[in-house]
């Protein structure tokens, strides 16, 4: 397995193996050992999974907060997306900082994002399914948005405001300011 720390340490870039001959392939796409080996240590008790039809579907940026804060990681079994990770927590080195990664169906790569952070995607291909492992279930109270285009962020989304595709919910998502204390960074 391909282990690759982004510029904020704690979001991890992996990519397992695929074995490939004519019929297909196979790949092992989560391993306990492996994943522990990389840093991905927290046990995961919930799996969700999205279907996207349009491109420019904007996903985010959402987190939980404690105690039921969520980390995830992130995989694209069809089409492809942006993913990108928001350091969420009050005091860290990268607080306010965020990092993006193309995940696909073609690259096999999957994105950990840790508690603490905010996360959210957008689709690059129509009909892009995304899968992600969580490390804590689902809590409708203790859910936070912040809205995807904040310009205190300047993330660098590869879709316009004007194409992107979004909730009710999302639209209406606060800036990154008001999400300040949300979590705290532990070193």
């Amino acid at each position: 397995m391909k282990v690759e720390r982004l510029s904020i340490p704690e979001v991890i870039l992996v990519t397992p193996p695929r074995f490939g001959d004519n019929r297909g392939f196979f790949s092992e796409t989560y391993n306990v050992d492996r994943m522990n080996d990389a840093g991905i240590t927290l046990p995961f008790v919930q799996d969700n999974q999205s279907l996207s039809r349009q491109k420019g579907v904007v996903r985010g940026l959402h987190c939980q907060l404690a105690p039921y804060a969520q980390g995830k990681l992130v995989r694209v079994t069809r089409g492809a997306i942006w993913d990108v990770a928001v350091d969420a927590r009050t005091g860290s080195p990268t607080y306010g900082k965020w990092v993006g990664a193309e995940l696909s169906a073609e690259n096999w790569s999957q994105l950990w994002i840790p508690p603490g952070f905010l996360h959210g995607f957008v689709t690059l291909e129509e009909n892009t399914e995304v899968q992600y492992k969580c490390t804590s279930l689902y809590s409708k109270v203790s859910e936070r948005a912040v809205i995807w285009n904040c310009p205190e962020l300047k993330i660098d989304w590869p879709v316009s405001e004007a194409d992107a595709v979004l909730s009710d919910k999302d639209l209406v998502a606060p800036n990154f300011s008001e999400s300040k204390g949300w979590f705290q960074y532990e070193k």
